[in-house]
């Protein structure tokens, strides 16, 4: 299980293929981080993201919370927040003393991590779904099983089996975590689109340069480079004579990388045969552009120079004509006029 940042959960969040957007699930989460150091500390850290925005985060000073956007405060405030966050305090209280208790019985050795990730997903056509993973030291522990309210193992261990007997025993708690998991987690989605539109809707069409790369005589590596584009999914390929170029060993696309300003970058390079005598060119399809596609040809620049000399040479060729025309004339006009001379004497 990954550690609970925003950016390593973002392939999560959203798949990288391009899709149609109106069947995309909006994906609401909260992750959160469990260092415990020794019997006597513990530091706990999470954040939530609704898609790839960050909502909110938690301080790990004072459990307080920090909203990312003035909107986020609006949408809690028409909550019953405090109640909430009064709820969730309690929840970490008891997590932070049931994972000591689960030290001292089981013999484990500090330094543990822990890591939570909940939340749920909301579908174009209303449909939910809930999720509710934990880990422990980076694997996979437990999960609960929203619709059927049972803990079930991720990894056969004695760890594992210890938490899932506790956890399936406590039915109030199993009871608590459906109703936050569907409901709740729906209704907040509902009301930060409500607040948030603007930034969830965002949309920044995407900018696709196509160069070359030349590793070995023998070897011409065509790059399409797409960056600047939001929200995440994205699809490019690239078009042999108009054709789609299947996935194979010569197709090498990189993962959707995040920059700087919150927008999206990635790289797909093509290898081919230098002048192999094929047309290319990289498609981007993005959701800011809509049903259009984003055709960027690929000029084969290193006919250039080849081009140059034969323009040359034309050029040198139709001077040297012009220039014999002009002397040939001339020196048949010198002649005509010594020929008058010598008839007019």
């Amino acid at each position: 299980m990954q550690p609970p940042h925003l950016f390593p959960f973002l392939p999560l969040l959203l798949p990288g293929m391009w899709a149609d957007p109106e069947a995309e699930p909006q994906v609401l989460q909260y992750l959160l981080t469990g260092l415990f150091a020794d019997m006597a500390s513990a530091e706990v850290s999470a954040t939530a993201v609704l898609g790839d925005v960050p909502i909110f985060a938690l301080d790990p000073a004072n459990w307080s919370i920090h909203f990312h956007w003035p909107w986020v405060s609006q949408a809690a405030a028409e909550g019953d927040t405090e109640k909430l966050m009064s709820q969730s305090q309690m929840a970490l209280r008891n997590m932070v003393r049931y994972v000591h208790d689960k030290v001292q019985q089981t013999e484990m050795d500090y330094p543990l991590v822990v890591q939570i990730r909940a939340g749920c997903e909301l579908h174009p056509n209303t449909s939910s779904w809930g999720f509710l993973r934990v880990g422990e030291g980076g694997k996979d522990l437990v999960a609960f099983e929203v619709d059927e309210e049972r803990w079930e193992m991720q990894q056969a261990s004695q760890l594992a089996e210890q938490v899932i007997t506790d956890l399936n025993s406590a039915t109030s708690v199993k009871v608590l975590l459906e109703y936050l998991l569907s409901f709740i987690c729906q209704s907040q989605i509902r009301t930060l689109n409500k607040y948030g539109r603007a930034t969830l809707e965002r949309q920044e069409l995407p900018v696709a340069t196509v160069f070359a790369r030349t590793p070995s005589p023998h070897q011409l590596l065509l790059v399409c480079h797409v960056t600047a584009f939001y929200p995440r999914p994205i699809s490019v390929a690239w078009l042999r004579d108009g054709h789609e170029v299947p996935p194979g060993p010569q197709l090498n696309t990189s993962p959707v990388l995040p920059n700087a300003d919150l927008t999206y970058q990635l790289s797909s390079v093509l290898a081919v045969a230098p002048q192999d005598g094929h047309s290319y060119a990289c498609r981007v399809r993005h959701r800011s552009l809509g049903t259009r596609s984003l055709l960027v040809p690929w000029e084969n620049l290193s006919t250039a120079p080849t081009i140059s000399i034969t323009i040359a040479v034309l050029l040198l060729g139709s001077t040297a004509s012009a220039g014999g025309f002009w002397w040939w004339k001339r020196r048949r006009g010198n002649e005509a006029t010594w020929e008058t001379r010598e008839f007019i004497s």
